[in-house]
């Protein structure tokens, strides 16, 4: 079966205390290579059947007006992952 995933993040100007916290947590972690870290959430639409262009418009739908809130994240992605 094919799945929908649909990817959301915090707007760049949004603060993302969870993404700092784990920023801050790395190094002690020994993971020094990175210098920030921007947490967000990652949705798996599974479909029966075949994923139409009317399939995919409804999950873009359910994104940006269900899965993410507007004021503060941005959809950043919505792809097909076959099996």
């Amino acid at each position: 079966m094919p799945t929908i995933v649909v990817e959301v993040m915090p707007k760049p100007e949004i603060l993302d205390p969870q993404g700092k916290a784990i920023a801050n947590a790395l190094p002690h972690l020994g993971f020094t290579g990175f210098s920030g870290v921007r947490q967000g959430k990652r949705f798996e639409l599974t479909v029966e059947g075949e994923v139409t262009e009317a399939v995919l418009d409804d999950a873009k739908r359910a994104a940006a007006e269900m899965l993410s809130n507007p004021v503060i994240e941005d959809v950043v992605a919505v792809r097909v992952e076959e099996d």
